[in-house]
């Protein structure tokens, strides 16, 4: 039996997901630069990290995160430092002299663990899953089975729209990493990681 709020929860899911965040803009990033392959790589960690995520709000460590101020802001400034960090390392890749180079920067397994990384420190995750999902369960339904089926749907759509990124973005692959606005275009994408870090730290003194 399918949860009964199932229709309204995806099409939230959409939205959100639809939302420029981390997860979409490095995962762009990255599948420009270094190719498909590895944002793939990326996009399986982020979706363990979600899945990671899901199952921590389920026995109740996400509400403890929501609940104390003080780990909720470490959580948060610990996502915006590393996106910094990611900012920083796209800033300075002009010094990869050429595609062979850019082409290896990094292995599947380092994508996969930037990816798991990045999602686990993303306090939007785990308030949607604090404040969101809650909301379409039906109290008097298995409540187990509701948030089984809620979690799935949330991963699933949020893997197909990275997968989408991952495409479309790949395809820009060669002209990014040689082309002769790479360099600008790669800076432009530092600076919109950049900003996206500050923003998390704004919001956490706010």
């Amino acid at each position: 039996m399918l949860a009964p709020m199932l229709p309204s929860f995806l099409l939230v899911v959409l939205l959100v997901e639809l939302t420029p965040g981390p997860n979409m803009d490095w995962l762009a990033l990255l599948s420009a630069r270094e190719g498909r392959r590895a944002g793939f790589a990326a996009a399986a960690g982020i979706g363990l990290g979600l899945a990671i995520v899901a199952a921590a709000s389920a026995l109740g460590l996400a509400q403890l995160a929501h609940a104390s101020p003080l780990i909720f802001n470490l959580l948060s400034y610990a996502g915006a430092a590393f996106l910094l960090w990611l900012a920083w390392e796209a800033w300075g890749a002009e010094r990869e002299v050429s595609p062979a180079v850019i082409r290896n920067n990094g292995t599947a397994a380092k994508h996969f663990r930037r990816g798991l990384i990045i999602s686990l420190l993303n306090p939007k995750a785990a308030l949607f899953f604090i404040a969101v999902l809650p909301v379409h369960i039906v109290a008097d339904q298995p409540v187990a089975m509701q948030t089984l089926q809620l979690s799935i749907a949330y991963l699933a759509i949020a893997t197909s729209i990275h997968i989408i990124i991952i495409l479309l973005a790949g395809r820009a692959h060669g002209w990014l990493s040689t082309g002769p606005f790479a360099r600008m275009v790669r800076r432009g994408f530092a600076l919109m990681l950049a900003a996206i870090a500050l923003w998390f730290f704004v919001d956490t003194f706010a």
